[in-house]
């Protein structure tokens, strides 16, 4: 029996993508509809969407791994992340709104977006060795390059959760707020984004991906200057300069 359920829902306003989680009587989990669902809604999105908004529904953002999943060995095991691949290879900027907590795999989601912000009542606990499974779908390593070392090992290994003002002052997350604000915070943040050239934007998004694996800075520098001089060559350079000056001039 197939099941049709909806647990992704996708709404685009003004060139922003609202992905909303929506599963929940399962609590978000990392069920097969829920995985399979965002992907599709990732790789469906048109090109006139600049920038993505990832919340969810309910008392929790994500429970993490699915209970009924986890009971035997998957026939694709790595399916469960499909829905964080998707999310952190999404050509624009990309950002998550976390109201409620994020559990074990769960936290995943935070990591595979670009920026965090999360209501004060959000914590954050990726409790993965509780229940004696390894973490997995690059989570160690997403983990790292935003807490470092040791905050992945505090968090992964000695079990620390953290509230969504511990996350902001760790690097975990961008900004915490007040539950009321979150989604506000959101919008004006997205559509900032929304608001630029989206062709600087993606590039810009791209460098920040390719210059992770760059070691030398010297290296980093070229990759840049390559990507600097493409967009001051572009229209939308031209016009942004002709607007500020006409800003000037009024002053």
């Amino acid at each position: 029996m197939t099941d049709d359920r909806k647990a992704v829902l996708v709404e685009v306003e003004d060139h922003v993508a609202w992905i909303t989680l929506d599963d929940v009587r399962r609590r978000n989990s990392l069920n097969p509809v829920l995985v399979r669902q965002l992907a599709e809604a990732c790789a469906e999105l048109g090109r006139d969407v600049r920038a993505v908004v990832l919340r969810a529904n309910g008392p929790v953002f994500s429970s993490g791994g699915d209970m009924d999943a986890l009971g035997a060995p998957a026939d694709d095991p790595t399916a469960v992340y499909r829905g964080f691949d998707a999310l952190a290879a999404l050509p624009v900027p990309v950002l998550a709104a976390v109201h409620a907590p994020m559990i074990g795999a769960g936290v995943s989601f935070a990591l595979a977006c670009d920026v965090v912000v999360a209501a004060r009542s959000a914590t954050f606990d990726p409790r993965f060795l509780d229940l004696a499974i390894h973490p997995g779908g690059g989570h160690l390593w997403r983990m790292e390059q935003r807490v470092g070392r040791q905050g992945t090992a505090a968090m992964v290994l000695f079990g620390d959760r953290l509230t969504a003002e511990e996350a902001e002052r760790r690097g975990l997350i961008w900004r915490c707020v007040e539950d009321g604000e979150l989604m506000d915070t959101a919008r004006r943040m997205a559509a900032r984004v929304a608001g630029r050239s989206p062709d600087a934007v993606r590039r810009a998004k791209a460098t920040m991906r390719l210059s992770r694996s760059l070691t030398d800075p010297r290296m980093a520098a070229g990759v840049e200057q390559i990507a600097q001089d493409w967009s001051m060559r572009q229209p939308a350079f031209t016009d942004a300069v002709a607007a500020l000056r006409e800003r000037v001039r009024r002053r």
